[in-house]
């Protein structure tokens, strides 16, 4: 494989995990961003089961994330009046997760952590400012791919281009001849992050969170900086309407708009939205973005795959991350498992990863209404019966009926690869 030319597309958590298994299964690697600089921005994302497995494989990348993680103890479910009326704590044992994760990490945090792992191997190239116009492929699996760019890098050839930008990915509309938001599932969820430039929770180290009729969901937690982390999400029933579309038509028209369209939706939500909504109104970090599920039919198409959200986003499932690093090992592994053979390599990487990308897709019906229920009499409800379970020792049986996400780490055992590097 020493002779492999590899372009990966994207650079913020799939992109760079995918370059270092890729050098060391022997490729030479070039990672191309669309933004100018890396990203250090956005909201929480949690590492868990096969995710952690992975991440160990990586020497130093566990005591990197570990000294970047939140500082956040558990999670308070208040009601209007602040009372909190259950709290979820981590397990202190990261083979067997809660809710809360023992590897949370903001999104920028763990990219640059992905980052500084790759960015002094020789093996790897980073190219920011950059994005792909168009990929030929010869006939499937005959022989490298050309592909052309935007901002200046020449037109090259590349053994296997691989799409790691996210669940609107251009390169996956480019590289499989579909539209931008083919094989994209809406779930009629959206969310928002943003950092308010002050301490609303006083220092505390546990996270509050408020459900309002709607569906509206708000919540906070305090950074040692002094500012409080935020966020806005909002959970429709899942069916033949499209709730999220006022949203998605808000982003066309830039933060500005989606603030505007936030401010008017917490409009009475009560605790203390107003106060998070003025925050959000002056945020310079402002994110927001639609939760959704990609299931496209395939993962590869000649020399061309996709690896995390791209080609498996899992929606509010909290398994997205621990998808990204999985692929990326998998898809390095199999490869190099073949001997450099793309055909038997990609191969093996589809028939490895579908059973997992299934299993931590799933979303039962009920679970929606549990996050966000939209009436108060749901709220009341829901609210009842989060404080039996919390204060009884059901809690653990209970949260692994949310999804694969929250399963032990062996439950999705990885193979042991032979590396070049």
């Amino acid at each position: 494989m020493s002779k492999l030319q590899v372009l990966v597309v994207g650079a913020s958590i799939a992109g760079p995990a995918t370059a270092y298994w890729l050098a060391k299964a022997g490729a030479r690697v070039t990672v191309i961003e669309r933004f100018p600089q890396l990203r250090t921005n956005g909201q929480a994302v949690d590492i868990r089961t096969a995710g952690v497995t992975v991440m160990r494989k990586m020497p130093g990348m566990e005591d990197a994330v570990r000294t970047k993680k939140v500082d956040i103890h558990g999670i308070n479910f208040v009601n209007s009046d602040g009372r909190p009326y259950a709290t979820i704590k981590p397990t202190g044992n990261p083979d067997q997760q809660s809710l809360v994760s023992e590897y949370e990490i903001y999104r920028g945090d763990l990219a640059q952590v992905l980052f500084d792992l790759t960015k002094d191997n020789e093996r790897i190239r980073y190219v920011f400012g950059e994005q792909v116009t168009a990929i030929r492929q010869n006939e499937p699996d005959s022989g490298p791919v050309t592909v052309e760019f935007a901002n200046g890098l020449p037109p090259a050839e590349y053994d296997l281009v691989v799409a790691c930008d996210g669940a609107t990915s251009r390169t996956r509309a480019i590289g499989l001849g579909c539209g931008v938001r083919d094989y994209v599932e809406p779930m009629n969820c959206w969310a928002a992050y943003f950092s308010i430039e002050r301490d609303l929770l006083g220092g505390s180290k546990l996270g509050h969170a408020y459900s309002a009729v709607g569906g509206r969901f708000i919540a906070m937690g305090s950074d040692p900086t002094g500012v409080t982390r935020a966020t806005f999400m909002c959970i429709n029933p899942r069916g033949p309407g499209d709730a999220a579309r006022p949203f998605r038509e808000a982003m066309k028209q830039g933060d500005d708009e989606v603030k505007q369209f936030l401010a008017r939706y917490y409009e009475g939500a009560g605790w203390r939205a107003d106060e998070v909504v003025k925050g959000m109104l002056e945020a310079q970090d402002f994110y927001a973005g639609e939760s959704v599920q990609v299931r496209v039919p395939v993962l590869h198409k000649g020399r061309f795959a996709l690896v995390g959200d791209s080609g498996y986003a899992p929606g509010p499932t909290g398994a997205g991350t621990t998808l990204a690093l999985v692929g990326a090992y998998t898809l390095a592994g199999e490869i190099a498992k073949h001997d450099g053979d793309l055909v038997a390599g990609l191969r093996g990487y589809e028939e490895r990863m579908r059973p997992i990308v299934s299993e931590m897709q799933h979303i039962l019906p009920f679970v929606p209404a549990i996050f966000a229920p939209r009436t108060a009499w749901g709220i009341w409800l829901r609210n009842t019966l989060l404080a039996i379970v919390t204060r009884s020792r059901i809690l653990d049986l209970a949260q692994r009926f949310f999804g694969g996400a929250f399963a032990t780490v062996d439950k999705y055992p990885l193979p042991e690869y032979q590396w070049v590097n």
